[in-house]
């Protein structure tokens, strides 16, 4: 089942404060010196913190979360009661027990949840992301939210140590919270982002640990000693000499994921990297081009410099914030991109923005339903329905579909020809469908010979006046530029099948004691369709505004013609 980021929402406590408010808040007792040199190289111009004037504490981090979650539900216009689950990430929750989901479920209330509680460090929001979007696509919810939520200043104000390790985040991290809506269907109202994939990976095993709280490592260990003094448990601290390993190493990464076929650097329409200080940006870019992976640095998106670092909240505050500046267009890809420092975690997604749903599909219904209406007025399919068909019936029925069917595989495969390179995702779908329909008349034709019917004369049946014009119709259109419009016609033909013909195969079966090989084709097209019309459904979700009334457009057309052939059955 196909996922999809619906909403965003954020939550940014306070006002936005400079670098000088900031120090003043946090409590700078120090030169100043290292704080303005590590400010420069960061590029951070204002944060958020949860600091009163005078540097008080005056939220806890689960209150951060539910505002997100809540910002993001009012964003989508649902209540906390239409979410089957809460996923969530943080570095540190305000408590060691319970998980903080459960926090966050207890501040919001609502209705029972099935939670998670991701742990980590910056990584940890897009574990949570994995593990709903799993569920979503198991089928255990049709919606689920995502938070990730930090609170880093109780741990930064007033700080004796003055390492380097400890002053690179006192002078880089901020607070704030971000939370995404997860759902097994795209928005009928606005763009949504189709999740496509998610790959986390870890280096541990490899790797000593970069970014702790709670101790210190011992001398020549990978492990951490909580006896050294002067170090709280919510301290954190960074191995900064590390860093330029962390960014060579997920680069490597993605140079894997590319090789693997899941993405093309130069099919990244927007990159959402997180990334800590602006100079990184660099450091990161140039690995990328020694590498042969170059993304256009026009296609960089990053709100760093006005919202700052926040961890694990990061990625979805910067994703809300282009979603809702209008970033995104319909086909637009996104890869989101997560380093951890904490022990060389590794976190990617990919997203394609897909259209709003609405206006299309209501108006595909309405075709639908006038089309559905005038088939059932058709002799042939009154005969069917009304437990009136004769065996001559069926077989006539099959003599006039296999004319159009023969020729379905034909004009798909026109249709994908046609397809320009910027619509790669219609053309990919299209080869693969007229490779499942160009068979399809051999069953068909199986079918009428276990009925009675002499194959002889099906093969030399000709199309009827409605057939003719059907054919001469959808092969006009698959013989334009990017027939796009072409999904009404599959919507028509396909939906039929989907809908109508199993119900028809099992009429037929009980009125004339037909066995399963003599109606296979129905039979299949009424089970093999489903899948057809998901793949048809993930197309229409990535259609652009403007080619809604092309599409509709063609269906009505091909409706009609669909009809005038059943109308034109003649001995």
């Amino acid at each position: 089942m196909t996922v999809y980021v619906t909403a965003a929402g954020t939550y940014l406590p306070g006002e936005a404060l400079d670098n000088e408010e900031a120090a003043r808040r946090l409590g700078d007792s120090g030169s100043g010196a290292v704080r303005h040199r590590i400010m420069a190289a960061n590029g951070i111009r204002q944060r958020h913190f949860a600091l009163d004037e005078q540097g008080q504490v005056t939220m806890l981090n689960e209150e951060l979360a539910a505002h997100a979650v809540q910002a993001a539900l009012k964003e989508r216009g649902l209540a906390l009661e239409d979410i089957g689950m809460l996923a969530t990430g943080t570095t540190q929750a305000d408590l060691l027990v319970p998980g903080f989901a459960s926090m966050v479920h207890g501040r919001l209330g609502g209705d029972k949840l099935e939670l998670l509680s991701a742990g980590g460090v910056c990584a940890s929001s897009m574990a949570a992301l994995a593990a709903a979007s799993r569920a979503i696509q198991a089928g255990d919810h049709q919606r689920a939210v995502v938070v990730g939520s930090e609170l880093v200043s109780r741990s930064l104000r007033g700080q004796r140590t003055r390492s380097m390790d400890t002053e690179f985040l006192r002078w880089t991290l901020s607070d704030g919270a971000g939370a995404l809506v997860l759902e097994n269907q795209p928005r009928p109202d606005g763009l949504s982002l189709r999740l496509d994939w998610t790959h986390s990976v870890s280096y541990a095993h490899e790797r000593a640990v970069c970014m702790s709280a709670g101790g210190v490592p011992s001398a020549g260990s990978t492990w951490l000693d909580p006896s050294t003094p002067d170090i709280g448990l919510v301290q954190l601290r960074q191995d900064v000499s590390m860093l330029p390993d962390l960014f060579r190493t997920g680069v490597q990464e993605f140079r894997e994921l590319v090789h693997a076929g899941r993405v093309q650097a130069g099919e990244i329409d927007h990159l959402l990297c997180h990334y800590s200080a602006e100079r990184f940006r660099g450091d990161v870019f140039k690995l990328l081009e020694e590498a042969s992976l170059v993304i256009d640095e026009s296609k960089w998106f990053t709100n760093l410099h006005t919202s700052g670092n926040t961890g694990a909240a990061s990625i979805f505050i910067m994703l809300e914030e282009a979603m809702r500046t209008g970033r995104f267009a319909p086909g637009d890809r996104i890869l989101l991109a997560v380093p951890e420092s904490g022990r060389f975690t590794f976190a990617f997604a990919h997203l394609t923005c897909v259209a709003p749903q609405g206006e299309l599909l209501t108006e595909l219904a309405r075709v639908w339903n006038g089309f559905e209406e005038t088939l059932r007025g058709t002799r042939i399919v009154r005969r069917i329905e009304g437990g009136t068909a004769t065996i001559d019936d069926y077989r006539l029925l099959l003599l006039h579909l296999r004319q159009q069917v023969i020729e379905g595989g034909r004009w798909i495969s026109r249709a994908a020809s046609n397809f320009s390179p910027e619509m790669f995702e219609f053309r990919s779908a299209a080869i693969k469908h007229a490779a499942d329909e160009h068979r399809d008349f051999r069953l068909l034709e199986q079918d009428f010979a276990a009925a009675g019917g002499d194959l002889a004369a099906i093969r030399k049946g000709r199309k009827n006046i409605g057939s003719e014009a059907l054919s001469a119709f959808i092969f006009q259109q698959a013989s334009q530029p990017d027939p796009v419009d072409l999904l009404g016609a599959m919507f028509i033909i396909e939906g039929l099948g989907n809908r109508l013909a199993l119900g028809w195969a099992r009429q037929l079966q009980q009125q004339l004691d037909l066995a399963d090989n003599q109606v296979s084709f129905l039979r299949y097209h009424g089970e093999a369709d489903e899948e057809h019309i998901g793949e048809l459904n993930h197309l229409l979700s990535l259609v652009r505004p403007e080619d809604v009334p092309r599409i509709v457009r063609t269906a009505e057309v091909v409706a009609r013609l669909y009809a005038f052939q059943l109308e034109e059955m003649r001995a």
